[in-house]
């Protein structure tokens, strides 16, 4: 195996696979190391699956222990091997929904408490680079907003000898997942052509995680592995329709949509390995 450890803090079961299913499956098949901390169990999702709608938080309330079960099919596909849940931290459902206000969610987490959680994590695994959200959390969910804010944190503690115990690590390369506005107004364009929409939006500027292509300063070249990300996103059955727009694009834009995962460096030098744009094209150096 080579020593290249990557860390991938997201909030729900199959954020990884949309935004870093290529990525992962990438790294792992180069024999780099890849740690994936869920932050949630995802119990407030919404269910795609009719005979499974009893398990909503409205009725059982057991989605999260199910969801457990697609992140693991998940994982396989991709080949990760290392994941974990960051404790036992409920899915705070939507922004402005009474389920952020149950005292054992995420949001309401208190940060340190949660990020020195993620620290033992650091410590032990020793990454090089750390991928998670930007500071929205890329449509602002409360969990994706609170990943963001306990990952940098995180990050920052782990490598502080005063904080806990273990010997500090300082990551090296931090990155924000993100979207190029260039590549989804492509999408948007092409869906129109068919009669679909892009994830309902009307316009490019309902879309919150597009980001000006100027900013985005990375780009993981993962055609190879499109399959993979494919199944793994259809292992989210319940949260993900083989029948919806995720595979709609697939079907239709397949390596301009899926085929690159898109990033933006906040902390570290950027790779001299870069593309005709400028962008580094591998997450090391």
């Amino acid at each position: 195996m080579i020593d290249k450890r990557i860390l991938l803090v997201h909030a729900h079961p199959d954020d990884e696979s949309i935004n870093n299913g290529a990525t992962m499956a990438k790294y792992v098949a180069e024999g780099a190391s890849v740690t994936l901390v869920t932050c949630t169990r995802g119990e407030e999702g919404e269910i795609l699956v009719p005979e499974l709608a009893h398990l909503a938080s409205s009725h059982d309330d057991k989605l999260g222990a199910h969801r457990v079960t697609e992140l693991a099919q998940a994982m396989a596909i991709l080949g990760v091997k290392d994941h974990r849940f960051l404790g036992n931290y409920r899915d705070s459902g939507m922004m402005g929904t009474p389920a952020n206000d149950r005292p054992d969610t995420f949001w309401q987490a208190d940060l340190d408490e949660a990020a020195g959680k993620l620290v033992e994590i650091i410590r032990e695994v020793q990454p090089q680079v750390l991928i998670t959200y930007d500071e929205f959390g890329g449509y602002g969910h409360p969990d994706h907003i609170k990943a963001h804010q306990v990952a940098m944190r995180g990050a920052e503690l782990a490598a502080d000898a005063k904080f806990g115990t273990g010997n500090p690590w300082e990551i090296k390369k931090i990155y924000w997942n993100t979207m190029p506005k260039s590549v989804v107004e492509a999408g948007m364009a092409k869906m129109k052509e068919i009669g679909s929409d892009f994830f309902g939006a009307e316009s490019i500027d309902d879309l919150p995680f597009v980001k000006p292509d100027e900013v985005v300063t990375t780009v993981i070249a993962g055609e190879a592995f499109i399959d993979k990300k494919m199944a793994a996103l259809a292992a989210h059955k319940t949260q993900i329709s083989v029948d919806g727009p995720f595979f709609a694009l697939s079907n239709n834009l397949g390596n301009q949509i899926w085929g690159f995962e898109y990033y933006t460096l906040v902390k570290g030098e950027k790779s001299k390995n870069v593309n005709e744009k400028g962008m580094e094209v591998d997450l090391f150096n």
